[in-house]
């Protein structure tokens, strides 16, 4: 993550829902576009509060809106159940590079926000998606949410410098 140089960030990629049948699959939401694409991020971490713990994917297939999965050590229904709301991680490293001019959500967090009179605004401590577009939040004297608009609202992202301008009056 920008500002942590050196570092290899969890990056959340979906969520166990719960068990699939009677042999220790579980049912997961992905946050991965299409949504198989979590059944080829190996190893997972699942993390649940400070519960924390690594495991491998042995197979997995769509199912609906979310995938089906069977994970290594994982072989009754009550071990599956026992997984459900548990974050699926992954290491940013274990992503492919985003294309030209999109960011992973992880990459823009850390940020430093600057607007175009070089006023400092704060630094991105999340993005929210709306539907529409996503919205950075920015705190910094205060908060602020920023569509995250590339050219109408934000003019520049440097994962390098970590910093990002953007079009944005600093009194709204």
């Amino acid at each position: 993550m920008p500002g942590n140089s050196g570092s290899d960030p969890a990056v959340v990629v979906g969520r166990v829902s719960g068990a699939f049948g009677v042999r220790g699959w579980v049912k997961a939401v992905s946050f991965t576009d299409p949504p198989v694409n979590l059944v080829g991020y190996r190893p997972w971490t699942l993390r649940r509060g400070d519960a924390e713990h690594r495991v491998d994917v042995l197979e997995g297939r769509e199912h609906g809106s979310a995938v089906v999965v069977r994970l290594q050590g994982v072989d009754t229904r009550e071990q599956a159940e026992a997984l459900k709301g548990f974050e699926v991680t992954v290491l940013r490293s274990q992503l492919p590079p985003p294309a030209p001019g999109e960011y992973y959500r992880v990459d823009l967090i850390g940020l430093r926000v600057i607007n175009l009179e070089g006023a400092e605004l704060g630094e991105v401590v999340d993005v929210m998606e709306t539907g529409a577009n996503d919205v950075l939040v920015v705190r910094g004297d205060r908060e602020r949410l920023v569509p995250f608009v590339l050219g109408e609202f934000v003019k520049s992202v440097n994962l390098a410098e970590s910093r990002m301008v953007v079009d944005w009056d600093p009194e709204f």
